[in-house]
C-alpha cells in the first residue's frame, strides 16, 4: 500500500496571497479553514491575518477575517467590521436626538448601534428593521411604527413599495438611512436598488438626515444612489472629513 505524502506547508507569502484572493471572492475567511488548506497551525494563520490587518488589507474578526469592501458583505459580515467604531458612532448619533422627536431608523449594524444607545424618552421610532423594533417593543416611552414591506433576510430589512408608501405618510425630525459607501463626489450609495429607493423615501419624510458611516466606507461608491451631500444635515463618523464639512454638512467625530 502506497502512503500518500502530505503536501508541504505553504510559505508565508503564498498563504497571505491566497487569503487575499479568497477574501476578494467570498468576502470572509475562517482561521480553521485556512489552516487546514495550507497545512499550518491556526496560530500561524492568526499571525498572517494580524499582519494583513496592519497593512490595511482586511479586518480581523473572532475566528477569521472579513474584506474591507463592506458593501459586498451580508448583515453579519458587516457587523464584524469596525465593531467598536460603529458602537461609538451609534452612541454619538443617538445623543443628537431630543425627547419628543420622531426618528426613522434604517436597518443596518451601525443604525442598530444608534437604536441601542437611544435613551431619550418620549420618542417615536419608525423603522424597517425587526432588530430595531425588538429593542422597543415593550418600552412605554417609545411609540413604535413599522414600515411594512417585503422582508430581505440577508439585509435584515423591510423594503419595497409597501415600505415606501408608508414612509410617504410620515413626517420625522430625523432620518437615519444606512450607507454601504460614502464618497465626496457621489454622496451616499448602496448595492441594491430596492434598498436605495426605501432609503430615499426615508430622507423625503424627514426634516433632517443623519448618516452614520465609519471610515472604511469613505471614498467608495456602490451602484445605487441614496442621496447627495446637499440632502444630508449631519455625518457621524470615527474620523474627520473636512471636504464633506466644506459642503455644509455637520460632521461629528465619535469619541473613542
Amino acid at each position: 500500500m502506497v502512503r500518500k505524502t502530505p503536501a508541504p506547508p505553504w510559505f508565508g507569502e503564498e498563504r497571505r496571497a491566497r487569503t487575499l484572493k479568497l477574501l476578494r471572492e467570498k468576502g470572509r475567511v475562517e482561521v480553521l479553514d485556512l489552516a487546514r488548506m495550507m497545512g499550518v497551525s491556526e496560530h500561524t494563520i492568526r499571525r498572517d491575518l494580524l499582519d494583513l490587518q496592519a497593512q490595511g488589507a482586511l479586518h480581523k474578526t473572532h475566528g477569521g477575517a472579513v474584506s474591507l469592501d463592506t458593501a459586498r458583505l451580508d448583515f453579519a459580515g458587516r457587523a464584524d467590521v469596525m465593531a467598536d467604531a460603529k458602537q461609538a458612532i451609534g452612541r454619538a448619533g443617538a445623543a443628537l436626538i431630543e425627547p419628543g422627536q420622531t426618528v426613522i431608523i434604517d436597518a443596518g449594524s451601525t443604525s442598530l448601534g444608534l437604536a441601542r444607545a437611544l435613551t431619550v424618552r418620549p420618542v417615536t421610532v419608525i423603522t424597517n428593521s425587526l432588530d430595531v423594533a425588538a429593542l422597543f417593543d415593550r418600552d412605554p416611552g417609545v411609540q413604535l411604527v413599522l414600515t411594512g414591506g417585503t422582508w430581505h433576510t440577508q439585509a435584515r430589512a423591510l423594503w419595497g413599495p409597501a415600505a415606501r408608501e408608508m414612509l410617504q405618510q410620515c413626517r420625522a425630525d430625523w432620518a437615519v438611512p444606512g450607507a454601504c459607501s460614502v464618497d465626496l463626489a457621489m454622496g451616499i450609495t448602496v448595492t441594491d436598488e430596492a434598498d436605495a429607493a426605501t432609503k430615499r423615501a426615508m430622507i423625503g419624510a424627514a426634516a433632517r438626515t443623519m448618516v452614520l458611516a465609519d471610515h472604511s466606507k469613505q471614498n467608495n461608491v456602490s451602484p445605487f444612489v441614496v442621496g447627495r451631500w446637499r440632502e444630508v444635515h449631519t455625518l457621524v463618523s470615527d474620523r474627520a472629513w473636512p471636504e464633506v464639512q466644506a459642503l455644509g454638512v455637520r460632521v461629528h467625530v465619535a469619541p473613542d
